[in-house]
């Protein structure tokens, strides 16, 4: 061997280990997260269903483990099953949420004990795995889908936690405040023109964000921060829930019909509104970006303030393109991943803090166009239905998303101070229907720039 290939071959075997060492480091942040979630509430709270469109938070927790057996222990290790019995129970399309407090579940002793015995076996998998031969493992690919699942079924339970009733059991420190005041409705102009769109390199992207392709998109204005709480407060106090013109016909209806009046978690005290955050009450801050709204009161609102939603093209060609480079970075702010369970100062992301932060408080998280904000806080609206790409092929499952492309969804972009890194990027889409208000959503408008 030469003296070359000698070093070509440690090199190669250094990254391996260095790729071993994010992935074990990646779902043991994922797996804090979650003891986090679910030790902080006793066996009733874990059993118990706090909504009906959620799951019990100890089926959400089996649920982990048992997608974790499947890709991991099973796919890429090969190995015996740790609980075949269980798989039915915790497959999401067989067992409605509503459906879920019923079923046999593991109890809080045994889905712990469930988890940890998945969790041994797939780090020893981890162990023996050289991420090459077959497209599951290149890259860490199958880990890092494992990683973001847990992750996204993490949010998923601080929804929940959002949702129950009870003293707060999960505390974080304050959000930072800006530097300077801002104005909130400023704008950032982005020319026409075509960028790349998706990605087809990054190699832990999920199936839906594939394959890279180029958009021609016309000259936009978009909102350089998120719609305030004040912003919104405003659209109330204008009779904004009872202007009919300001509603699509659906989401008049909805709104009727289920007798919205203020974003979720909201309440009036006589002298103003106030919110519940995580039981937590106080008053709402205007200076922070609105959370809890559904997509219909989200288009009532931009349509109120002159503008309209973004469309997903929009948003991601605002928090991506680079137009000194002319191409598309992977975060608004460059290709450096953010850091994650410590403060950064580009992004509020990862559970930090337990709510959005004021506009203007990430300034070194800003797009090459100067849109703020884009990464984190909370998801945002687009205009856009939920489809595939041109190109689309699933993988390694349909059930992942192509089975929700062309229902009625409408996507989300830019994850919440409740994402975890892991599992958001300029590249990722979210989904859901336009009815839901328990996510950590809010949206920025955008406008048509007439070319002159």
């Amino acid at each position: 061997m030469s003296i070359t290939d000698d070093r070509a071959g440690r090199q190669a075997a250094d990254d391996v280990e260095h790729l071993r060492d994010r992935v074990a480091r990646t779902l043991q942040r994922a797996r804090t997260r979650t003891e986090l979630l679910t030790d902080s509430v006793d066996d009733a709270d874990l059993v118990a269903q706090h909504s009906s469109i959620m799951s019990p938070l100890v089926w959400d927790l089996a649920h982990i483990g048992n997608q974790e057996e499947l890709w991991l222990v099973r796919d890429v290790g090969g190995r015996e099953s740790v609980r075949a019995d269980i798989d039915e129970m915790y497959d999401a399309f067989k067992t409605p949420r509503k459906n879920r407090p019923a079923l046999p579940l593991l109890d809080p002793t045994q889905a712990r004990a469930y988890v940890r015995s998945v969790r041994d076996e797939a780090l020893d998998v981890l162990s023996n795995t050289r991420f090459a031969g077959n497209r599951l493992v290149e890259g860490g690919f199958a880990f890092g889908m494992v990683a973001q699942h847990e992750q996204q079924h993490d949010e998923t339970m601080l929804a929940t936690h959002q949702l129950r009733v009870g003293a707060p059991v999960l505390h974080a420190p304050p959000t930072p405040r800006p530097a300077t005041s801002l104005r909130p409705g400023a704008e950032t102009v982005v020319a026409a023109g075509t960028f790349e769109m998706g990605t087809s390199v990054d190699p832990w992207a999920l199936d839906n964000e594939r394959p890279a392709h180029t958009v021609d998109v016309p000259a936009f204005a978009i909102d350089t921060f998120p719609v305030t709480n004040g912003q919104y407060l405003d659209f109330i106090a204008d009779g904004g829930y009872d202007r009919r013109e300001l509603w699509s016909e659906r989401g008049w209806q909805h709104r009727v019909e289920a007798g919205l009046t203020a974003p979720q978690f909201w309440y009036s005290d006589g002298d103003g509104w106030g919110h519940d955050v995580f039981g937590q009450r106080g008053p709402v801050d205007p200076d922070r970006p609105v959370v809890h709204v559904s997509w219909f009161e989200a288009d009532a609102c931009a349509r109120w303030l002159g503008k309209r939603l973004p469309t997903e093209a929009e948003w991601e060609k605002a928090a991506r393109w680079d137009p000194t480079s002319g191409s598309s970075r992977t975060y608004p702010w460059g290709d450096e991943h953010p850091e994650a369970g410590v403060h950064d100062r580009r992004a509020n992301l990862g559970q930090t803090h337990l709510e959005p932060a004021a506009i203007g408080a990430y300034p070194d998280g800003a797009s090459a166009t100067g849109v703020q904000q884009m990464i984190g806080d909370v998801w945002e609206w687009t205009s856009s239905d939920f489809h595939s790409y041109p190109g689309f092929r699933f993988f390694p499952y349909a059930e992942y998303s192509e089975v929700f492309h062309g229902g009625d969804y409408k996507v989300l972009r830019g994850g919440s101070f409740g994402t975890d890194p892991v599992a958001v990027r300029g590249t990722f889409r979210n989904w859901d229907h336009p009815i839901r208000r328990q996510i950590f959503a809010g949206f920025r408008c955008a406008r048509d720039v007439v070319a002159g």
